[in-house]
């Protein structure tokens, strides 16, 4: 027995409700959840970064993620690009990423080869956009100087560069 045509057109706008407020990142599920992170390819982030103005260099002149010598962004999450641009348009600086998801960086959950970090080379306008815009928040584990902005993304000071940890697009 077949439904009457006004059942199933309910059936299916319930379903389609459904499908909407439990699809990760949207509705009820949470954009926080692991599952809900999108990947991007080394060529989608590089084209937003080129959008945005924001260059990147690699001391071994490559984009191979199996490389620790190389700057690849295979499998950056979009936020963590999404923040790299909200971060080139907040403070205006000019901005070049020297790290992303290749091998040689330190491991962990919220880590670059996971995702979620990018280095920047240091210029005067950076430091001092971090360090008159965020909160000095302590020395991290390894002694190096940290700061965290209102979007909860922490800034270290390594010395010769920026690492940026994005758990989001900061207001994109």
């Amino acid at each position: 027995m077949r439904p009457h045509p006004r059942m199933r057109a309910l059936i299916s706008g319930f379903a389609l409700i459904l499908l909407v407020l439990f699809t990760p990142g949207a509705g009820l599920a949470s954009s926080h959840d692991a599952y809900a992170v999108s990947k991007l390819t080394h060529a989608q982030a590089t084209s937003m970064f080129s959008a945005a103005g924001i260059t990147w260099s690699s001391s071994g002149g490559c984009s191979n993620r199996a490389n620790s010598t190389c700057t690849s962004f295979d499998q950056l999450n979009l936020t963590t690009a999404q923040g790299a641009v909200t971060l080139k348009q907040a403070s205006g600086c000019a901005l070049n990423i020297t790290g992303g998801t290749e091998v040689g960086h330190a491991s962990g959950t919220y880590s670059h080869y996971n995702g979620y970090k990018l280095d920047f080379g240091k210029n005067t306008c950076l430091t001092n956009y971090v360090h008159n815009t965020f909160t000095y928040i302590g020395l991290r584990g390894d002694g190096y100087p940290q700061w965290q902005a209102a979007s909860s993304n922490i800034y270290a000071d390594e010395g010769n560069h920026w690492d940026v940890l994005f758990y989001t697009c900061g207001g994109c």
